[in-house]
Order: structure tokens, then sequence, then C-alpha cells
């Protein structure tokens, strides 16, 4: 038994850092924080698990007896209260260093990594491995449905979701690396973070950086169908291919959708077996093999993980039905990246036969906010029948010729065939939405961020109305 540490998080209102605060509090640790602003359901899960928030920096209130500073990836050397840790040399560490050191560095990790699909894989992959009774530690970077995003287990098993992003201010390199991978995942990899990485080769380094942290006993499990990560994986000596193929270890026979759910026929090592989950689309079938392959590396039978499977609960904003009213369905997604955005769009044309598809997409990320995607946006809201694209949120912060043109975006996607509008600056997008809305449509919202919490408004407002 380690003695109790006070873990003073900075800020704590995050998903993955309020996550963090969660486990910690769990393993009997001392947790509190410090915020701008805290809402639901961040507020409320703080709130329940009694953690002490200060709202507002202010480098006179830095506890006195924190032994250890969690500073935040969001947070610039130029806030106060870092300035003040700096200054007078207190300890302090990143969100994913505090949880590599604390739940990782005694057991056996599953790192879920990949440019889309981590936070899916990674929730499915912890229910696979909790229903056949592994008993893992979790963090998740997304809210699953019915759940917490994080699991303190007992078992000797970490599941964790492995950001490529930055790891904080005083540490660029992506926060995988500090989780001790024992199973490294890599489900797909693309360009992505334009702000941060240059190119594509700067991220296919970081993910091999990530895949050459798997030790003698562990595996890299990649996913034989995707180009990127068959240029990460391909040279290392312990890579488990998932997928379509020979080479496949955990290789899919065939599969499909029935009755809303995703089947696959699959085999391992000489055994033929059925998957089945409440999922859709192509892309659910990778994060699907994904987490049965690490499910299967780590000693569960196909039973057992066919029984599970079928019962994952899903996890917040995938496909996420918020409301339905006059007719209308409102989906929140977090498809912001153009690959995402047409898996997304492809997956709900399955659970949605037949219905018209309005998305309303929020161009959000610094990376979707620019021009280099301009074609692969064409391409994935083709998929829609209608697209109305808000305004760019981070505009201020890109260079003139940096901005995705909406109003181009808008020309080329009605040049294909597809309704597009784009919603004027300064208004509210929900009337912009609404007024193109008629019964029998499905509308999905996309954002990396709340969009001005616009699903949840607009279920509200066609409630009303209807």
């Amino acid at each position: 038994m380690h003695d109790r540490c006070h873990y003073y998080l900075l800020p704590i209102g995050g998903t993955a850092t309020a996550a963090l605060a969660g486990l910690l509090h769990e393993a009997g640790e001392r947790v509190s924080g410090v915020d701008t602003a805290l809402y639901p359901p961040t507020s409320e899960l703080l709130a329940a698990l009694g953690i002490p928030v200060r709202l507002g920096y202010d480098p006179e209130r830095i506890p006195a007896d924190a032994d250890r500073i969690v500073i935040g990836n969001a947070l610039p050397r130029s806030n106060p209260e870092v300035q003040a840790v700096l200054a007078r040399g207190l300890p302090y560490t990143s969100q994913a260093a505090a949880f590599g050191d604390r739940f990782c560095a005694d057991r056996r990790t599953v790192v879920v990594a990949g440019t889309h699909g981590k936070t899916t894989t990674t929730a499915l992959a912890a229910h696979l491995f909790t229903a056949g009774g592994l008993d893992p530690t979790v963090l998740v970077g997304g809210q699953p449905v019915g759940g917490t995003p994080w699991r303190l287990g007992r078992g000797g098993w970490t599941v964790v979701e492995g950001d490529e992003y930055n790891t904080a201010f005083f540490d660029k390199g992506p926060k995988f690396l500090h989780y001790r991978p024992h199973l490294f995942v890599v489900g797909n990899v693309e360009f992505d973070h334009g702000d941060i990485y240059p190119d594509l080769d700067a991220i296919l380094a970081a993910f091999r950086a990530g895949s050459a942290l798997v030790g003698e006993t562990g595996h890299v499990v990649a996913n034989a169908s995707d180009p990127g990560a068959r240029d990460v994986a391909a040279g290392h000596p312990r890579t488990v291919w998932y997928g379509f193929g020979e080479e496949a270890a955990l290789r899919c026979l065939d599969w499909g959708h029935a009755d809303g759910r995703l089947g696959a026929r699959v085999a391992w090592r000489g055994e033929t077996f059925e998957l089945w989950a409440p999922l859709v689309g192509r892309h659910n079938l990778d994060n699907l093999l994904a987490a049965t392959s690490c499910a299967l590396l780590a000693g569960l039978q196909p039973p057992a993980i066919a029984a599970a499977a079928a019962t994952f609960p899903g996890v917040r904003r995938r496909l996420e039905v918020v409301g339905e009213a006059a007719g209308i369905v409102v989906v929140d997604d977090f498809a912001h990246h153009p690959t995402a955005v047409a898996l997304t769009l492809d997956g709900a044309r399955h659970r949605f036969p037949g219905r018209r598809l309005v998305v309303a997409f929020e161009p959000r990320s610094l990376t979707a906010g620019r021009t280099m995607f301009f074609a692969a946006y064409v391409e994935a809201f083709a998929r829609a029948d209608l697209a109305l694209i808000a305004p760019v949120f981070h505009r201020g912060r890109l260079a003139a010729d940096e901005v995705l043109d909406r109003d181009a975006l808008v020309a080329a996607l009605r040049a294909r065939g597809c309704d597009a509008a784009a919603i004027a600056e300064g208004t509210d997008p929900v009337a912009a939405v609404r007024a193109r809305l008629a019964a029998g449509d499905v509308v999905i919202t996309m954002s990396s961020g709340d969009f001005g919490g616009l699903p949840r408004r607009l279920a509200a407002a066609l409630a009303v109305a209807g």
C-alpha cells in the first residue's frame, strides 16, 4: 500500500482530466482541482464524487500540500497558475504521464490508437474485458452510454484510449507514449492535427514510436485494411493483423447488417465464429475486429467474446439519437475529420434506410477549419441529401488563405447533386437548420465540440413545435 497522494488537476473540467480525477479518487488518492467554469456532465460527476473544485485561476490558492500538479494540454505556459508552479519549483506532470505512472506501470496495458474510432474501440475492448472477468482499469476519451469514462479494476489489465495529440506545453509528444503498451492497437492512421503535425510522415513517425514501446511478450494489433496502419506496423516483429485476407490472424470472412446490428463471421486460429454488436457501418466492423483481437490475445474465448459484444451499450455522440419530434430524428455525432464524416454517413444509411439525411457540420478543430481538407469534405458530405455548413470556429486563429471556404464547399456539393447551404455568421444555427427540415428527415449534427448545444436545443425546439 502506497502513501496517499494529493493530486491537483490544473484544469479539472476536461473529459480526460475529469475521468483521471474519478479514477484517482476511487483509487484512494486525494484529488482537487481548478477551472474557469464547469458544465454538465463533468460538473455533476465531480460533485457526486465530492471532489473540491475552485473556479478561477489564482496562484495564491494553489494547495500547499499538493504532491503532484497535473497540467492539462490545453493550458499554455502563460497561465498564471502554471507560471507560479514553474517559478516555485512545484512538482508537476501531465495528464497522460500521471495516468501512465499510476495505472499502467504494473499492469498489462491495451493502448487503443488511431486517427478514427479510438473511443468506440476502447469502450468496446473494455466491455469485452469486463464481461470476460478480466476486471480492467479503463480510461476512455468519451462517455459510454449508461456509464462513466473510467473504471477502476483490480485484474492486472488497463485499457486506455491512446490519443496522438500533444501531451502538454512542456511535452509535445503524443499522449500514448506514456502508457507502456502490452498491446498497441493501430486502427488507422491518416493526416490530422495540422496544428501540431506538419505532414502525414510526422504522424506515422509518432505511431511507430508508440509501436516500438511494445515489449517481447506484447503485440502490435493492426488493421490490415488501412494503408497508414500497414505503414506503421509492417516493420514490427510482433504484429497481429486483423481484417480481410490470409495474413490476418483474426480474419473476417463476411459481414453485414440485420435488424440494425452489425454482424461478422470471423476465423481465429482454425476456429470460426460469429460476432454481432449493436453497431452500424464498415468503420465499426474494424472497431469490433480490433477489440475482439485484443480480447483473444488476452485469453478470452470466442463464446464469451461473442456474448459480450452483443450487449455493448455504445458510446455517447456516436450516432446518438438525442430526440425525435415532428417526424424528425435528431442525431449527435463527434465526426469532424472527412474520413469519419464519410464513414458515419455510410453507417447512418444503414441505420436509417430510405430517409433523407441532413447534416449540420461545425468545422471546429484547427484542422477541420483548414482548406487542406476541402476536396475530402466534398467527397464526404456528398453522401448526405443536404449539408449545412456552420462558420469555421477558429477562423481568427488561421491565416486567411488557410480557412476553409464554405461558399466554395457549398457550390462544389451542389455540383455533385447534394443540396447545401452555409449557415450565416452570427445567427443561431437552430433556426437555420430547423427551417430546412421536413417530416421524415434525420438530421445529424457533427462537431468535435458542443456546437453551441445545437442537437439538444434543436430537439427541444422541434418538440415544442410538434
